[in-house]
């Protein structure tokens, strides 16, 4: 049976560029679609986060305008967290992973990466562990990706550059009003350090395999991202 590392963000605010502290979290479709597919799949799943901290669902996320004005999708997102609440409330730690534990990795989104995962050296190690090993799966969804950006070998070059991936675009966090105060853009800021970086329509599933690595651009794209990564798992049973 494979195992998987889930890695989801402890962080509940987000700083912006005027310094003010936005409330954040995961993003609940990111979470729950993929942990459901994993799940009936028989995947052995393991959730950490930073200092295993609990991970809080965005509220944003659980928003009818978020999800396409479908309240009964809200309500079965609302469900499946409380089915899982206790899951949530005291995940492991990052910290005491060993990524030889583990046949990959999935990193959903929500801005919460952004402020804590983007920064740190525990998923930055486990992701040197896991992408120069083909026969284990790397994955991000949508802001997921941000915890690519600190993970560099031993040469101090970043490990992602010159993959093909996506993650939420320019264009679609324009178009959710929070670009301006960004402290920076996701896919900017893949473009910039060097990776093949592939956006798809904005709002649309886009998914990119580029080997063992998974990349999803949003939330739409979340139960296809999760049926690419069983697929390559299965590949490299």
């Amino acid at each position: 049976m494979p195992s998987l590392l889930v890695v989801l963000s402890g962080a509940t605010r987000w700083t912006q560029q005027d310094g003010s502290q936005r409330p954040t979290g995961f993003w609940a479709e990111e979470f729950v679609e993929p942990h459901k597919a994993f799940t009936a799949a028989g995947i052995e799943l393991t959730v950490v986060t930073p200092g295993g901290r609990p991970a809080v669902v965005d509220e944003g996320s659980l928003s009818p305008q978020s999800n396409n004005g479908d309240e009964e999708k809200v309500a079965e997102l609302r469900a499946y967290l409380e089915n899982v609440k206790d899951l949530l409330a005291s995940p492991g730690r990052l910290e005491d992973v060993d990524p030889a534990g583990f046949d990959g990795v999935f990193i959903p989104g929500g801005h919460g990466p952004m402020q804590d995962l983007a920064v740190n050296e525990d998923v930055a190690r486990v992701l040197q562990a896991l992408l120069p090993d083909r026969s284990k799966v790397v994955a991000g969804l949508c802001h997921g990706p941000a915890a690519f950006l600190p993970a560099g070998d031993e040469e101090g070059k970043w490990l992602f550059k010159g993959r093909r991936l996506t993650a939420f675009t320019d264009e679609e966090e324009t178009q959710t009003g929070l670009a301006a105060n960004a402290p920076w853009l996701i896919g900017s800021r893949l473009q910039a350090a060097g990776a093949d970086y592939v956006p798809g329509p904005a709002w649309a599933s886009h998914v990119i395999v580029d080997d063992n690595l998974v990349t999803g651009q949003n939330p739409a794209s979340a139960a296809d991202a999760a049926h690419a990564v069983l697929k390559e798992l299965a590949a490299r049973a």
